[in-house]
């Protein structure tokens, strides 16, 4: 995808803190050397804020840029209720879900070189009949994908959890070495045409205490995730484990490898937002287009308040500039 073109953000939940940061990042473009942006959303969320920005609603993609220089770019849908900050309401899921399906055209149709989703809450979009366990799931069924991988990216350390969205104990029934081996193949491919690393070094961690300490503790590192490392191996990936996650995620041990390979959500998220809480970036592998996101939610307790930080999307933003720059003018992330 072309460097020159805008990225894309999507409105988020109007009720949450998204507009508001949108609103904050753009005021902070030149600041911050932002690049161009533009956003799918309903105008009035965005001229109705307190402290307001300059918005103006554009047609087409390509106006973007111009229009980025003294206002914020948005491509209009229509809200079906009134948004109340911190008030959020499931009349709205549909204009939510349509500021992620317009993204999603526009990345793959050519006319924006990446987008970055606001926060949505599974919530409000549950209560109007949305079926997906997250928001990534919804954008790869979007994007005609099976299999997508979840990578945090923060404090010098990028993670990925084999299984996601799913409780504990369902972690057991839901781990096995293919979908470990499917995860490190896309992290490898992905490190290597989006961040330009040559021969990514994977770090996979044991899913038990002491990676099971020879099935004193489990089974599970012995029989499903060391025969997943040698399969890497034998592809010619540089995998190594599994190590014990208690010390994996050291500032020493960190320097060994490139991306962290974490059994479950919490073993991969726990060490990111404890680097670097404010500046942490979800990015999406495995799509045929860039996706990040801010590492936050919708924080509708402050929604409106002024307080809200625009660390994390501001780094998402940064992060999708800067991985569709490694690809170059004529590659796709894949």
């Amino acid at each position: 995808m072309s460097p020159h073109l805008p990225l894309v953000l999507t409105m988020g939940d109007p009720a949450g803190i998204g507009p508001e940061l949108t609103a904050k990042a753009w005021q902070a473009r030149e600041e911050k050397a932002l690049p161009a942006f533009y956003v799918v959303g309903a105008p009035s969320v965005y001229s109705g804020l307190p402290d307001a920005p300059p918005v103006e609603t554009i047609l087409d993609p390509a106006e973007a840029k111009a229009t980025y220089a003294h206002a914020i770019p948005v491509f209009p849908i229509a809200l079906p209720a009134p948004a109340q900050l911190g008030r959020p309401n499931s009349a709205n899921a549909p204009a939510i879900l349509e500021s992620i399906r317009i993204a999603v055209d526009h990345c793959q149709s050519g006319k924006a070189g990446g987008m970055v989703t606001n926060p949505i809450a599974k919530h409000v979009l549950m209560d109007a009949g949305f079926t997906h366990p997250g928001h990534t799931e919804y954008l790869a069924e979007l994007a005609g994908v099976s299999r997508t991988v979840m990578m945090l990216s923060g404090g010098g350390l990028r993670s990925v959890p084999v299984t996601i969205h799913c409780a504990l104990r369902d972690v057991l029934t839901r781990l096995t070495a293919t979908e470990i081996v499917d995860t490190g193949r896309i992290v490898a491919d992905s490190l290597k045409r989006g961040a330009g690393i040559e021969n990514p070094r994977l770090a996979v961690a044991g899913l038990n205490p002491h990676a099971g300490e020879d099935g004193r503790f489990g089974n599970e590192d012995r029989d499903i995730v060391r025969p997943a490392v040698e399969r890497l191996r034998a592809e010619g990936i540089d995998a190594q484990g599994p190590f014990p996650a208690d010390t994996m995620f050291h500032a020493e041990r960190r320097a060994d490898y490139d991306a962290a390979i974490c059994m479950y959500h919490d073993q991969a998220l726990i060490p990111v937002k404890t680097l670097d809480f404010h500046n942490g970036v979800n990015i999406t592998l495995g799509m045929p287009f860039i996706r990040t996101s801010p590492d936050h939610g919708t924080a509708f307790d402050i929604a409106g308040r002024g307080i809200a930080r625009t660390d994390s999307l501001i780094a998402a933003i940064r992060a999708a500039h800067d991985m569709r720059m490694d690809l170059g003018p004529d590659r796709t992330h894949q």
